[in-house]
């Protein structure tokens, strides 16, 4: 049977005839004048306001569609007022005439505060509205049906900008987020938290082999060298040299013109025509696996940078066990424009092989808590803080080479959805994987294990592995047959997934393959059969440990030793294996000295983020300061001055006659920025408010500072101690004249 192209026309005919042959939305028409796209490649907008406002991020579901999170509460104006309303949706964009643009949006989900993630797994919809992961089953009319809560605790702390998100599904049928060190699975019904390295800041990729990508806002693109979870599986030591690692050591990015810059009154930061020098809001990167694009194009890097209104392309090299990275062109940027509003923040690979582009297209993309006056002025001053209520979806294509035709995956047959595991698109392989685990069992066993012995197509072999493993189909047989005949990249999964039983005969021919493997001299198996190894040494060391020992010794690289101390207990390693290396020692020393004091790598022991000091000043300085002096720091005319450039904020003595009118309030006439303000009363401080501790005045402080001055200098929780035990002589509150004797 062939695999039906799914296009909605019988849906699309039929939603015309019920709205009297008028769509509900015309198709979007935006203008993409200002916008420069790489040569042989086509650029279109296929959704646009009013359908979707604020859009974060995007998924698609079996039938293609995409469903959007909107996340329209953000930064609505200068000050980020109303944050907290329930303004966000899940929406679903739809094509109902075929042609390829988004026509109609329809409620998922609304009434949410604040939505930044969603995937479309395990036949419903995982989604995180903070501080909650929620799965809710879908209906068959696109109507929100239970609802789980997954984790109370997937965003609980922090800002906006630094909270978890991404939830992408990887190869080994684990849920991986950015800006979290927690990844998820749900197996025969239940949900599966378990702990994982920390990655990144906004959005996740991952590249063919399973290997996961990420960034912060100075870094265009960081990447683990190693699998997920290979390195850290001893408690005791965190490792360094394979994992997070910076793929580039260029962050110059390229804009077409001069755009709005938090820190740009720094030195160094602009450039003589004052266009921003370095990154600084990297975002949603992406490992291109749709098979669409150009030669030279599969499973390079592009990566967002929205302060600068561009989309860059990074090249990728994977060579041995590192992976390196870079600029495609010095110059310029793979798509730029002079639109200040074009805010791209995450990258997706598309079912049909395009690129999607996830436009928020707003005026503000700085939050509250780390904007400067200097952005706020120009911000102002351009009328950026008034574009609001926008929002789009891009498309990218290569214009010579047609679209991948999208199957009708709900209705493909078993035998269907195995072929695609070998699909030159990676998301369809992903999304028949997925099927597979939902759908399948013992009668689709032969099938996998047929492509997963295939050596000619090593893709599909890791695909097909991981999705007898997620059925829980696999045999030893089979994975010692991939591991000794495959190319490098299958054999380390598939040690990866081989476990030494008890029985004589297994562990006889594990001790063969491993022999068998260590003749190859290949860096990639002999790094993942380390792995495999410790495992099984722990089994029996007389017969394992000597293999280990021998790897240990003609691998001299770090991310190989680390690989050794991670691959099992570090009390077993300091007794069983003896090694001149001295990366390998001091490793072993850390992790010995780690143990012994019961400090574990922190991804182990902490249950979640913790809030920013910025954020929490915001938050005190909104609940505490706000009322009196306003919330941009203007002050209020009758009950208090500015905040804003004010000299209590900077120069000499301006921390601690900060502090201290934090802590003791301050009474009188009192001087800002030229201008005398009279009190009706004092202004009382919190010296004695148990809710507030040293750190949290700190907070307040930094906040404060950064907010409203460019020059201020910030103190820390010992000195507001300190501060504390300095009355004013009245006993009550400081006075103008003795807060400007003050020094620091």
């Amino acid at each position: 049977m062939n695999i039906k192209l799914n296009h909605c026309l019988s849906l699309g005919i039929l939603a015309l005839v019920l709205t009297g042959c008028k769509k509900q939305y015309e198709e979007p028409e935006v203008s993409l004048e200002s916008y420069r796209i790489e040569e042989g490649f086509n650029l279109s907008v296929i959704a646009a306001e009013p359908l979707i406002e604020a859009p974060v991020t995007i998924d698609f579901d079996n039938k293609g569609r995409i469903w959007v999170a909107e996340m329209r509460g953000y930064m609505t104006n200068i000050d980020g007022d109303d944050e907290k309303a329930p303004s966000g949706t899940i929406s679903i964009m739809e094509d109902l005439d075929g042609d390829g643009v988004t026509d109609h949006s329809k409620i998922f989900m609304d009434g949410l505060v604040l939505p930044r993630s969603l995937a479309h797994v395990y036949g419903g919809l995982l989604y995180a509205e903070p501080p909650m992961l929620w799965f809710v089953e879908i209906n068959e009319d696109d109507t929100p049906g239970k609802k789980t809560l997954v984790d109370s605790l997937y965003a609980d702390e922090g800002n906006v900008e630094h909270q978890p998100n991404g939830l992408m599904m990887n190869i080994d049928n684990w849920i991986y987020n950015s800006k979290s060190y927690f990844r998820y699975q749900r197996k025969n019904g239940e949900w599966i938290k378990a702990p994982t390295t920390f990655r990144g800041q906004w959005g996740i990729s991952k590249d063919n082999f399973g290997r996961l990508y990420y960034n912060n806002n100075s870094t265009l693109m960081q990447g683990d060298y190693v699998l997920p979870n290979v390195a850290i599986n001893n408690e005791y030591y965190r490792p360094t040299h394979s994992l997070g690692k910076r793929l580039t050591s260029n962050q110059k990015i390229y804009p077409l013109h001069v755009t709005s810059i938090n820190r740009g009154y720094q030195k160094g930061v602009l450039d003589a025509d004052s266009m921003l020098v370095n990154v600084t809001s990297a975002a949603g990167p992406l490992i291109y696996r749709g098979g669409q694009f150009p030669e030279g194009y599969d499973q390079n890097g592009f990566v967002c940078a929205p302060e600068v209104n561009i989309i860059k392309r990074l090249e990728l090299s994977f060579k041995d066990i590192r992976t390196k990275g870079k600029q495609s062109w010095d110059g310029k940027e793979f798509l730029a424009s002079t639109d200040e509003a074009f805010r791209p923040v995450n990258l997706f690979n598309g079912p049909d092989g395009a690129m999607y582009v996830v436009d928020m297209h707003r005026g503000i993309i700085q939050h509250g808590a780390y904007m400067t006056p200097y952005l706020r002025k120009h911000l102002e001053k351009k009328g950026l803080d008034k574009i609001i209520g926008m929002g789009r979806i891009l498309k990218i294509t290569n214009e010579a080479k047609g679209l991948s035709e999208i199957p009708e995956l709900d209705n493909a047959s078993t035998k269907e959805l195995i072929g695609l595991l070998n699909h030159k698109n990676g998301w369809l392989r992903d999304k028949a994987q997925h099927i597979l685990l939902l759908k399948g069992g013992e009668k689709d066993k032969a099938g996998l294990e047929s492509v997963a012995k295939n050596t000619a197509t090593p893709i599909a072999q890791m695909h097909a592995l991981h999705t007898l493993n997620g059925l829980d189909q696999l045999s030893f047989d089979l994975l010692t047959g991939v591991a000794k005949s495959s190319d490098a990249q299958v054999t380390a999964h598939a040690l990866l997934l081989l476990k030494a039983s008890d029985s004589d005969e297994e562990i006889e021919a594990v001790f063969n393959l491993s022999n068998e493997l260590m003749t190859k001299g290949n860096p990639t198996i002999d790094l993942y059969l380390v792995n495999a190894l410790g495992r099984w040494s722990s089994k029996n060391p007389a017969l394992f440990m000597p293999l280990l020992s021998q790897l240990a010794d003609q691998n001299q690289d770090p991310i190989f030793q680390e690989a050794v101390i991670s691959s099992t207990d570090v009390k077993f390693i300091t007794a069983n294996l003896g090694n001149e290396n001295q990366d390998l020692n001091k490793m072993l020393a850390t992790a010995s000295k780690n143990r012994a004091e019961e400090r574990k790598n922190w991804i182990f022991e902490r249950p979640s983020l913790s809030e920013d000091n910025r954020t929490r000043g915001m938050r005190y300085f909104k609940n505490i300061c706000a009322a009196c002096h306003g919330i941009s720091g203007s002050g209020i005319e009758g009950l208090a001055p500015p905040l804003r450039d004010s000299e209590y904020l900077k120069g000499p003595g301006a921390a601690t006659r900060l502090a201290s009118i934090i802590l003791h309030g301050v009474s009188g006439p009192i001087t800002v920025n030229g201008k005398r303000y009279e009190f009706n009363a004092p202004m009382p401080g919190i010296l004695n408010n148990p809710d507030m501790s040293d750190q949290d005045i700190t907070d307040l402080i930094s906040y404060l500072n950064n907010a409203f001055s460019v020059t201020a200098r910030g103190v820390n929780a010992e000195t507001v101690k300190k501060l504390r035990e300095v009355k004013p002589k009245s006993g009550a509150n400081f006075t103008e004249a003795e807060l400007l004797k003050m020094k620091n």
